[in-house]
């Protein structure tokens, strides 16, 4: 199991990457917020160790930059002990927090905990359109024999939406769950990423038959299946 631990202690990073190395963890480490978000993206650990006090990006910056396009469990280590501090981790979409100094064996508990939560990879499907196929086990897209890469905010976007069941998924859902609460009327983005997805991935993006737009609403998945029993109909 991979863990991101990020701190901009050297010391604390040393020492958690050697303790929990020896408890058979894969260590990645980052020392400053928007090396934690880089290391998230390249290395997809699942689960991330953060401390509120980072440079470059503070955590509730790196917590919120996280969620907008993974669900990995978020467990905060920090010395703030306050319950305001807490509370705007928590809310921000942190799942768990533990204050500094900690025990190594709270600590050990608390990963066991939320690393129990994960879904099993034998449940996550492959959903195929056209000459697609989106493994969401791999986070991989492959169109044909090439493989489809995409930003995190695309394939948030694209989870989000193939998860959907084929129901309207609506532009303020959308924006709110990928950018979060305070972008819930940004609808240029969505179109700047449909029209970037759609490029990607439709036959002809200019005439999406997949991700489809339902006008003044959201946005829809449409398989082959749905289109033959007529559920394109918004």
């Amino acid at each position: 199991m991979k863990l991101l631990i990020a701190d901009d202690d050297p010391q604390i990073l040393r020492a958690l990457k050697v303790t929990l190395g020896a408890r058979g963890y894969e260590i990645v480490t980052a020392g400053t917020g928007i090396e934690a978000l880089d290391q998230a993206i390249a290395h997809h650990p699942d689960l991330v160790m953060l401390d509120l006090g980072m440079p470059e990006l503070d955590g509730l910056e790196v917590i919120a930059g996280l969620r907008g396009w993974t669900q990995v469990p978020i467990l905060v280590v920090s010395g703030r002990t306050g319950a305001t501090d807490k509370v705007e981790a928590l809310d921000a979409g942190a799942d768990d927090y533990v204050t500094k100094p900690f025990s190594m064996e709270e600590l050990l508990a608390r990963i066991r905990a939320l690393t129990r939560r994960l879904p099993s990879e034998e449940s996550e499907p492959v959903v195929s359109f056209a000459d697609v196929s989106v493994d969401f086990s791999a986070k991989q897209v492959r169109r044909g024999e090439q493989i489809v890469r995409l930003t995190p905010t695309e394939w948030r976007i694209l989870d989000i939406l193939l998860h959907s069941g084929g129901r309207l998924v609506t532009r303020e859902s959308l924006l709110t769950e990928v950018w979060g609460p305070h972008h819930s009327t940004d609808t240029g983005y969505l179109r700047l990423y449909f029209a970037q997805l759609r490029k990607k991935l439709e036959p002809e993006p200019s005439r999406p038959r997949y991700l489809v737009t339902v006008l003044g609403m959201g946005y829809r998945y449409i398989s082959d299946d749905d289109r033959r029993s007529g559920a394109e109909l918004p």
